[in-house]
């Protein structure tokens, strides 16, 4: 079972795709939400959950004060789930404002229901379009994606992330260190088992040269 760890949703159930997907572990998302807790990172961000599977990462970011998130998953069954769960975190945020309100004997404070939006589409044909900027950009894409995919995705989040912008890769321990774009700095990895997470962070763009 999955399920959301701390926030407005804690211990709400998330559903998880019969098939094709890899959750990750309570252990791992403890992991990686204290150290973005750590950082203040959070707190109003924009969020993009890059093959989210069941959207896990990107909820418990809502959950714990994230403004904004997208789900982003091709698969369309999983992407039925990303909505599904979605809505669920949706439900707790909007039955805590209310309880909020109504102990403050007015309406719900407003701002406190995060945006989330999924997006049934392949990860790199969505960060080629128009769209937001990202604060925090969790990738968890299946094992066997390939290296040179991988590149070419991390390469497409240049021009969509905010100055200092975390990113963030989960990756078999049997994978490569991510060839990182220019636009990207590797920060640390940590190693849970045979899960790695890889951290980097934006980089502001290099000043243009005079002609």
């Amino acid at each position: 079972m999955t399920r959301i760890i701390a926030g407005f949703a804690g211990s709400l159930s998330l559903a998880v795709p019969p098939s094709g997907t890899r959750p990750t572990s309570d252990r791992v998302r403890e992991a990686i939400f204290s150290a973005l807790e750590a950082r203040d990172s959070l707190a109003g961000a924009t969020v993009f959950d890059l093959y989210a599977g069941s959207g896990a990462l990107g909820l418990e970011a809502a959950s714990r004060g994230a403004a904004s998130v997208v789900l982003v998953e091709r698969n369309a069954g999983a992407a039925r789930v990303c909505r599904r769960n979605a809505e669920a975190v949706t439900r707790a945020a909007r039955g805590g404002a209310a309880r909020e309100g109504a102990a403050r004997g007015g309406a719900a404070h407003p701002g406190t229901v995060p945006a989330i939006e999924v997006r049934v589409s392949p990860v790199l044909t969505w960060l080629e379009s128009a769209g937001p900027r990202a604060d925090v950009v969790f990738l968890d894409p299946p094992y066997d994606l390939g290296e040179a995919e991988l590149t070419r995705t991390l390469a497409a989040l240049d021009g969509r992330l905010t100055p200092g912008a975390i990113v963030l890769v989960e990756r078999s321990s049997r994978s490569p260190e991510p060839t990182w774009p220019d636009c990207l700095a590797p920060d640390r990895s940590r190693a849970y088992g045979e899960t790695v997470l890889w951290w980097a962070a934006a980089q502001p763009a290099a000043p243009s040269q005079p002609a």
